[in-house]
């Protein structure tokens, strides 16, 4: 069976299942109440002792209702490649400390038909976005399947066009995503504010200089507006505020989108 292993366990989050246990358990605590039917999340993809608190604020809400999904699309940008379209993992298990998650194959076998789509383990095999992601899910969703999506020369509209038809009511879309990288704390602040100001407003042209998952965000903006679904901002923060170090920073946001 091709298993897709952990590249970046002992790097951005603990190797260690026990270690890893207790840290998310510890952040995905008591949340408000939130009675709209959750759709989809943006959350940031750094390390966790960088932005994990502000995805586990997003994953908290995904806990609360667990039982609405039993699929994942996941999506974010590639780090390590650049390829025409996105990239889809022939992997049949997704694997972290925490387990192994099996990949929708028939979400994939609809989606390999695209032009766009390439099938290929080797995009997925370094890359960090979707990677830490799965261990929140694993930690706020009971048994599900994955379906993870690296971009890389891919139009927003493409990309919505792909995943519309698989969106549905049991299905979570999550857009892994950071915001802007490495300016001062105050340039970041103002970059990050406007940032978020567009998704807010559902304007789907954000850049890569605003958020590296950019193609993501807007496509989930475009797919938002058209079925009516609402915003809210959990949380705006950058390294700066969680590291200390305020010279060079990376700005983070969680998201939550919902049904009326």
């Amino acid at each position: 069976m091709n298993i897709r292993t952990p590249a970046v366990a002992g790097q951005f989050y603990e190797r260690s299942p026990e270690v890893l246990h207790h840290q998310l358990d510890k952040w995905l605590g008591a949340c408000p109440k939130f009675e709209s039917p959750l759709r989809a999340i943006i959350v940031p993809h750094a390390g966790y002792i960088y932005s994990g608190k502000i995805a586990a604020e997003a994953y908290s809400y995904v806990k609360l209702q667990s039982e609405h999904f039993h699929r994942v699309i996941l999506i974010g940008p590639s780090h390590h490649f650049y390829f025409e379209g996105c990239a889809i993992p022939k992997a049949e298990i997704y694997n972290t400390p925490l387990g192994d998650v099996p990949i929708d194959k028939e979400a994939v076998r609809e989606l390999a038909r695209h032009p766009c789509v390439q099938v290929t383990d080797q995009p997925h095999a370094p890359e960090h976005c979707l990677e830490v992601q799965i261990p929140f899910l694993q930690s706020t969703l009971d048994e599900f399947q994955l379906l993870p999506i690296l971009t890389s020369h891919i139009s927003p509209q493409e990309l919505a066009m792909l995943i519309d038809p698989l969106w549905d009511e049991s299905t979570l879309l999550v857009i892994s995503s950071d915001l802007s990288h490495f300016h001062s704390y105050s340039e970041a602040m103002a970059i990050d504010q406007n940032s978020c100001l567009k998704i807010e407003d559902f304007q789907p042209d954000l850049a890569p200089e605003e958020a590296c998952g950019c193609t993501g965000i807007n496509a989930l903006l475009q797919l938002a507006d058209k079925h009516g679904y609402q915003l809210e901002r959990l949380h705006l923060a950058n390294s700066g505020d969680t590291s200390g170090n305020k010279d060079k920073v990376v700005g983070y946001v969680s998201y939550l989108i919902s049904a009326v």
